[in-house]
């Protein structure tokens, strides 16, 4: 019998209510299903406590205050709503100051249910950058919740919180929310952590700036990325050996599985994209986009490597993101971060119709640069670089997720375009310039396009071969996050408020 995360994971996205994943299905095509989505949004105005006032909103069921700087994506599951963010806004008056917080929400009242308050490694930027918050987005399946931290931690949580007991093997609850060591006071509005596996001791992984992988949950084990990277310097990779991907079991916290592809010993900042997982010609396949650029397909099954001695990741495939002349000049390297020089996979990789779309992109600090859509045949093997399906290269850099539907991929760039190109062919069919930055992705909804921008604005277009505006939203607050869909409602997370959107 199989499994009921295995179930989960392969349920259709056509009958799927809930969001329960970053992407909302393995696959992670930011497609949902949901009927009538307003494109008339007014978010209100908000108080002198910054609460907003839904009496001069307009389509907006509700909404509640975040941190002061939300970068985790909101997914949705059980009646709850998860969500990352700071703790600028403290739910716990005793727990104040710079930490990651996870906060969980009613789902139809918006009701503030539990939150995990995680301390700060102090590592400032090169670790865990000041007020950054939790960057990562949950998996949810039945009552258990998987999340990787701003610490480079891996956790499993009761989504009840402890306000059905202290479940689980770990029941130190009170000193891991601690800043100071001195346990805090617990109550029902606390985490409860069943597990916990530590990627830095661990592993040796040395996350680079912050540690951003949104965890996937197949058959009973869990796969996410490292956030394995360079240092301060940007020059010196102080873990080359230690894995970029790994898998562990999913009810235990142990170490099943390693990728040993070598990409972080070529790593040109980190490893932050998380795994997709589907089918391909009826065979499950984890797609996942490097820190080295590079775009891998692998055997969600670990194997004994006889030769490391170790549990790996088969490598299936692999493919190079970057054209040659990205990475080399007249037989020169060209320096990373430069305009026209290479770049990682940081938006997620897409495994849909037995296709894989991975864009390339850097951190946002670098500026703009020469980026790359590629289509991606994951039915092939060995090394595919120079093999595409097809390419898009009339695009700039970008950490956004695709969205792949109805025959057409709808992708954002950095520097603020929405590209609507035809799927099987990569032909740019039309664009939307935003004039904004985008670090969100696209979501594809009842047969609209929504865009998030930094300028705080939310655009919404028909997912059509035509270009089409329906409309344009002002939030007042840059959105750095990914609008969801879950039963028929919208969630868009601004950097310092989380809006439930739909047709009143």
């Amino acid at each position: 019998m199989k499994s009921p995360l295995l179930l989960l994971a392969l349920a259709s996205p056509l009958l799927a209510a809930d969001w329960p994943m970053w992407g909302g299905t393995p696959e992670r095509n930011m497609v949902g299903t949901a009927t009538n989505l307003p494109t008339e949004i007014v978010p209100g105005k908000l108080d002198a406590d910054e609460q907003p006032d839904l009496t001069t909103a307009k389509n907006v069921l509700w909404a509640v205050k975040l941190g002061s700087q939300a970068y985790g994506n909101p997914v949705v599951a059980g009646g709850k709503v998860f969500v990352g963010t700071n703790n600028e806004s403290p739910r716990d008056p005793k727990q104040i100051g710079d930490r990651g917080n996870l906060m969980v929400f009613d789902e139809k009242t918006g009701k503030f249910l539990w939150q995990l308050i995680i301390p700060k490694l102090g590592a400032g930027k090169v670790s865990d950058w000041e007020y950054v918050g939790l960057c990562s987005s949950p998996f949810v399946a039945g009552d258990k919740a998987w999340l990787v931290t701003n610490r480079g931690e891996v956790l499993c949580l009761d989504t009840k919180g402890l306000a059905n007991g202290n479940d689980g093997p770990f029941k130190d609850e009170a000193k891991y929310m601690s800043a100071d060591g001195k346990p805090i006071e617990l109550g029902d509005q606390h985490a409860d952590i069943l597990w916990k596996f530590d990627m830095r001791a661990e592993l040796g992984i040395f996350p680079h700036n912050v540690s951003s992988c949104s965890p996937l949950v197949i058959d009973g084990i869990l796969y996410t990325a490292t956030s394995n990277g360079v240092d301060w310097s940007h020059s010196n990779i102080p873990a080359p050996l230690a894995p970029a991907l790994v898998a562990l079991d999913a009810e235990k916290g142990t170490l099943v599985g390693e990728e040993i592809s070598g990409v972080s010993e070529r790593v040109l900042h980190a490893s932050w994209s998380s795994p997709a997982y589907g089918k391909v010609n009826g065979k499950g396949m984890l797609a996942w986009g490097g820190g080295d650029g590079f775009a891998f397909g692998f055997e969600p099954k670990p194997v004994m490597d006889k030769k490391e001695e170790i549990s790996v990741l088969k490598e299936l495939w692999r493919f190079d993101c970057n054209p040659p002349e990205y990475r080399k000049k007249a037989g020169e390297p060209i320096k990373y971060a430069t305009f026209r020089g290479p770049s990682e996979v940081i938006g997620t990789t897409v495994l849909h119709d037995n296709r894989v779309y991975a864009v390339i992109g850097q951190d946002p600090e670098h500026g703009d640069g020469l980026g790359r859509l590629n289509c991606i045949d994951p039915t092939q093997t060995g090394d595919q670089s120079g093999k595409p399906v097809w390419t898009f290269n009339d695009i700039g850099r970008s950490i956004s997720t695709p969205s792949i539907a109805n025959g057409l991929v709808f992708q954002a760039e950095y520097d603020g375009d929405l590209h609507c190109l035809d799927a099987k062919t990569g032909k740019q069919l039309w664009v939307h310039e935003t004039q904004s930055r985008v670090w969100g992705s696209t979501l594809v909804a009842d047969g609209k396009v929504f865009l998030p921008t930094e300028d705080g604005e939310l655009h919404i277009l028909a997912a059509t071969r035509e270009k089409k505006v329906l409309g344009t939203t002002s939030f007042r607050a840059p959105i750095y996050s990914s609008p969801i869909v879950a039963n028929n409602v919208l969630y868009i997370a601004t950097m310092t408020h989380l809006f439930a959107i739909g047709t009143k």
